[in-house]
């Protein structure tokens, strides 16, 4: 099959997913956006056993709070994806992690050129999009709501198939009328790119954080998930004689709020932008405690892809975060630790860190769990076996 795979963010498992389908005898074209900051993967190797990369969009970074304007250019990103796919004219294609409307532009077009779709249903937009309307974020979003909720609906029901990541996406398709067409795969992180290394390294040196005590973040980090719990757990770590640094790795909202709040609070702060995908082992790797953040009502229909990485770099992990959402499970089966994404856990929560910080045997036993799980929970054989299996099925049914 000839397989166009369009990961939005260009994230590393999706990457990995293509290069696998084209190890096994596929012609795949793997698709970015530019325009989108986060942290990236290998998304290098063009021309290699039947794999090619290719983008959309131009180095116009995409201001994800201007909303008038991002609305505007995230269109025009789902008439350039359509162009792309009338040009590659591929079997089938999966498409992720797109905002609605470059979605809804993608699959209007598919549908005329008859090119079969999967949607691979990494969030459910409508349900952050409502959660930011109820917190007066932005008068817009009650609105923007309702509308791109009917539009993802209309693309989830003119897709082929659709993958989701976790069992809670199942009931949105089953009051979408799409259930009977899902299929359920979690995410994963690619075992072989992200893996273990010495506290001390190359990258901890040349930022000066070798023998310095860290509580790292590294990911996509937006102004809803409170940013300022990272500063406020940091704190309460603080201690003249024994200091512990947070370092922050983003682009993004959220960079100016906690430079602003760490030196409200006279935080030791290291805030660096994206790092090159290759350097991610030895920027996970310096960190004593990995943390991901996640707001209690995006619990349910997200799972921050930045804990599987986490796992895979052996590393202790706290979660601040609903503790039934599925990337917190995976967190507490390692032995790490999970707390409500709340102010009146931060007590609990930096006790735990504390721990881990005055035991290293500790620490390297919940390392060495963390990148077990990982290698018991993240095997791609399965994964990309399951994913040929719906390309397939959905491209038989063509026509």
């Amino acid at each position: 099959m000839k397989i166009l795979i369009h990961d939005y963010s260009g994230h590393p498992f999706q990457a990995q997913l293509s290069r696998e389908l084209a190890r096994r005898g596929h012609d795949v074209v793997h698709s970015t956006c530019v325009a989108y900051v986060s942290g990236k993967g290998n998304l290098a190797g063009d021309g290699a056993g039947g794999l090619r990369f290719v983008t959309i969009g131009d180095r116009t970074v995409l201001k994800k709070d201007a909303y008038v304007p991002r609305l505007f250019q995230e269109i025009r990103l789902g008439f350039e994806l359509a162009r792309q796919v009338r040009r590659e004219k591929p079997d089938v294609a999966l498409l992720g992690n797109l905002p609605i409307p470059t979605l809804c532009v993608a699959a209007l077009v598919s549908r005329a050129l008859r090119i079969p779709w999967v949607l691979w249903h990494q969030d459910i937009t409508a349900i952050a999009l409502r959660s930011f309307a109820a917190d007066g974020v932005s008068k817009l979003m009650g609105i923007a709501a309702k509308v791109f909720e009917k539009g993802e609906r209309w693309a989830a029901r003119r897709a082929a198939a659709i993958v989701v990541i976790a069992d809670s996406f199942v009931r949105v398709h089953q009051e979408w009328g799409t259930a009977d067409k899902v299929t359920v795969i979690p995410n994963w992180a690619p075992l072989d790119e992200i893996r273990p290394v010495a506290r001390a390294n190359a990258w901890s040196a040349a930022h000066g954080l070798t023998g310095v005590r860290t509580v790292l973040y590294s990911g996509t980090l937006g102004l809803k998930h409170n940013p300022v719990l990272l500063v406020r757990l940091v704190e309460r770590l603080h201690e003249p004689d024994e200091p512990v640094r947070l370092v922050v790795v983003n682009d993004g909202p959220a960079v100016p709020v906690i430079r602003q709040a760490a030196a409200a609070r006279g935080i030791d702060l290291t805030l660096l932008p994206f790092q090159p995908y290759d350097r991610l082992p030895e920027v996970l790797g310096t960190g004593d405690v990995l943390v991901v953040l996640l707001a209690a009502d995006a619990g349910e229909f997200s799972v921050p892809s930045k804990t599987l990485s986490y796992l895979c770099a052996g590393r202790p992990v706290l979660g601040l975060m609903p503790p039934d959402n599925l990337a917190a499970k995976l967190i507490s089966q390692a032995g790490s630790a999970v707390f409500p994404p709340e102010e009146s856990s931060l007590d609990r929560a930096a006790a735990w860190v504390r721990e881990v910080l005055a035991d290293p045997a500790r620490a390297e036993s919940l390392g060495k769990e963390s990148r077990a799980l990982a290698e018991r929970e993240f095997a791609l054989e399965d994964c990309a076996s399951r994913f040929e299996e719906i390309l397939g099925e959905a491209n038989g049914a063509r026509g």
